[in-house]
């Protein structure tokens, strides 16, 4: 309805001041009967009323489509009255939404290509990195010792890169299945060992019952778990041990991740998962990315998981995965 005065607004204005221009050309030439000139007003009045009453009923569903935004592209086909006006409206969003789909369908195809291109640079660049690492180990130290830190170092980047490239279309990624926690931790701490040995952090698995089984994707888990580990190393600030914890919890499996460094300051909690936010201390250390802690929220919402954080600044940070009742195979 709004819409409806909105465009017609000028009628009405024009009309009005017709009726006023008439009344004063009956008074000029010398009509005096008011009841005239009020009978002429009434009927032009009635007429203009006539119409837009008609106008509107007869297009009604035409304004409201107007006034209502569409909420996907597929609305575009809805039809209203067969009017000149609708028909042609209905042409426009037609051609329109093809012209959507057609740029989609090309944005998808290039997002395919990249994310190709870069797992394949990935691996690629993988092999030269084994190469350097083989050909450090016949060096004196330290030197062996620096070029494999750094070696490992561009391949967490690497990793992560990978990773962030997948999120694209992590959807089409997952390969759910039963995955015991316990066996993803020692294949992580396994991966990381010499990360502890050259940061003098070790860590300690505490497991309160055996074979505790979840549903999720073991690499996506592997990746997470990685992070987390990664996070509290580093930011460990001189502490030599961090805590992985495996239990459960009113029928929920538990994965978590404790250190005793740092903490993370109460200003920087609430955007610590925002992409490329690094926040005090990751400007304090200077190594890091912010897309850690991003990349692992959206993969743990995808994977239907929690995840908490608990922290306090010069004790430590803990971080939470959680395992619904549903994916804890242990419980059922």
């Amino acid at each position: 309805m709004k819409l409806f005065f909105k465009e017609h607004s000028l009628l009405i204005a024009v009309q009005v001041l017709q009726f006023f221009i008439i009344s004063m050309i009956y008074r000029l030439d010398g009509y005096r009967h008011i009841s005239l000139i009020l009978y002429t007003v009434f009927l032009g009045i009635f007429f203009l009323g006539c119409y837009l009453f008609y106008h509107y009923y007869s297009r009604q569903k035409f304004y409201k489509r107007l006034s209502k935004p569409l909420e996907s592209l597929d609305d575009s086909f809805q039809k209203t009255e067969q009017t000149p006006v609708s028909e042609a409206l209905d042409h426009l969003l037609k051609n329109q939404y093809r012209l959507y789909q057609n740029q989609i369908k090309i944005l998808e195809h290039q997002q395919d290509e990249h994310l190709k291109f870069m797992d394949q640079w990935v691996h690629q660049m993988k092999t030269p990195l084994s190469v350097i690492e083989l050909t450090a180990q016949t060096l004196d130290e330290p030197e062996s010792s620096s070029i494999r830190e750094e070696t490992e170092r561009i391949k967490t980047g690497l990793n992560t890169i990978l990773y962030m490239a997948r999120l694209r279309s992590i959807e089409q990624d997952f390969h759910i299945k039963p995955v015991q926690l316990s066996q993803i931790v020692h294949e992580v701490n396994r991966e990381n060992k010499r990360f502890y040995i050259r940061n003098k952090v070790y860590p300690k698995l505490e497991i309160q019952r055996d074979g505790i089984t979840v549903e999720t994707d073991e690499k996506w888990l592997f990746f997470i778990l990685s992070q987390l580990i990664n996070n509290a190393v580093k930011y460990s600030n001189g502490n030599t041990s961090i805590i992985i914890s495996i239990y459960e919890k009113e029928g929920e499996a538990v994965l978590e991740v404790t250190d005793f460094g740092v903490g993370i300051p109460e200003t920087d909690r609430r955007r610590i998962f925002d992409p490329f936010y690094t926040g005090e201390n990751g400007r304090k250390f200077r190594e890091s990315t912010g897309m850690g802690l991003y990349l692992t929220k959206e993969a743990i919402e995808h994977l239907g998981h929690q995840i908490e954080m608990d922290s306090e600044v010069g004790a430590g940070t803990t971080f939470r995965i959680i395992f619904s009742s549903t994916q804890n195979l242990t419980s059922m």
